[in-house]
C-alpha cells in the first residue's frame, strides 16, 4: 500500500521581472563577449554563438516586455480587489 501523499506546498512568490531582467542582462553579457571573440570562434567552428547570444537577447526582452506588462495587471486588479467592498 503506498504512503500517503503530503500536500503540495504553496508556491514562492518571485520577482519575474528581476528574474527575466537578470537573464536578459547574462544574455547581453554573452553578445558581447561572443562578438569580441568572433574571429576566434569561427576559427573553432563556433561562429554560431553570436547568433545564439542574439537570439537569446532578443526573447529575453520580450520575456522582460511581457512579464512587465503582466506584473501591472496584477498590481491593477489586486487594487480593484481591495477597494471593492466585501
Amino acid at each position: 500500500m503506498p504512503a500517503p501523499r503530503r500536500p503540495a506546498p504553496e508556491p514562492l512568490e518571485t520577482s519575474d521581472v528581476a528574474v527575466v531582467a537578470t537573464g536578459t542582462v547574462l544574455w547581453a553579457i554573452a553578445l558581447a563577449l561572443t562578438l569580441v571573440l568572433h574571429d576566434r570562434l569561427v576559427d573553432d567552428g563556433r561562429g554560431d554563438w553570436v547568433w545564439i547570444a542574439a537570439a537569446g537577447l532578443f526573447l529575453g526582452v520580450i520575456g522582460l516586455w511581457h512579464v512587465r506588462r503582466r506584473a501591472a495587471r496584477l498590481r491593477t486588479e489586486g487594487l480593484r480587489r481591495t477597494d471593492e467592498p466585501a
